[in-house]
Parts: C-alpha cells; structure tokens; sequence
C-alpha cells in the first residue's frame, strides 16, 4: 500500500512546529502516557485510521501494556481490564469523536462531572487536546491513504 501523497505534515513543515507544542503541552498535563495511548487507540479504531491502530498498539507494547488489554480497547465498555478513569477517559474520547451521533450536546454534564472526578484540570486539558490531536492525525491519515507502518515526524 503506498499513500495518496505526502504526508501534509512534511509538505508543509512549519505545521510540525504546532504539533510539538501541542506534545509538549500535552506532556506537561500530567496525563498518564498509557492511558493516553488507550485513548489513542480507540479514536484511531472509531476513525478507521490503519497507521494509527498500528502506531498505538506498538506504543502500547513497547510501555509492557498486556495483550489483554490492548486487545479488549475496541469492546473496553464490556471488558473487565480498565479501571473508572480509565473507563471514563475512553468515554469521554468517544464522544469526542463521534460528534454526528449526539442530538444535541457531544459531552454532556453526566459524563463531564464523571471524568472530572478522576482527573484534575490539567490532566483534562492534556486528555482534550490529545484526543483531538489524534482525530487530526486520523483525518489526515485517513484522506490521504497513510498506510500502516509509517509515522510523523
């Protein structure tokens, strides 16, 4: 499999600049780097996004997560592995990216008093902005036909 075109990324490479410094703030945050990655994942399956899947998975991997695990993220709200911030960050990671399947609010009060019980204020700004980096990643990857195996930067 071979992609579209260049990743936009490179073609245009001052974007790269954003990007770390959204990582760097991210980073910052406090957030927990395996439980950014289950969140990773499970936006880049809701996506579809082939490079990403395959990108999380060896982060994952790499971090000593259990196969277990990172197998059971695509059915985490039946899976007995994730614990209540972890539960509640993937919810808040699927509303976040499905938009389109809410009728009128995509986080409502319920599921925002739920992760704000389990994360304190900078660790939520980092779980924001890292969940919509990585739908970025995912459209981006997505529209151009990025294939498994490569990665930015």
């Amino acid at each position: 499999m071979k992609a579209r075109m260049t990743n936009p990324a490179y073609v245009l490479p001052s974007a790269m600049n954003g990007i770390g410094t959204l990582f760097q703030s991210i980073g910052e945050s406090g957030l927990d780097q395996e439980l950014s990655e289950l969140v990773g994942l499970r936006v880049s399956q809701i996506n579809g996004c082939s490079a990403c899947v395959h990108a999380h998975v060896l982060n994952l991997r790499k971090a000593g997560t259990g196969e277990e695990r990172i197998a059971a993220v695509a059915a985490w709200f039946e899976a007995p592995f994730f614990n209540d911030a972890e539960r509640a960050a993937l919810r808040l990671s699927e509303a976040m990216t499905r938009l389109s399947d809410r009728s009128h609010e995509s986080v409502p009060d319920e599921l925002w008093d739920e992760v704000a019980d389990h994360f304190d204020e900078k660790e939520l700004s980092g779980l924001i902005l890292f969940v919509s980096l990585m739908n970025l990643f995912n459209r981006v990857n997505t529209t151009i036909k990025e294939p498994a195996g490569t990665t930015w930067g």
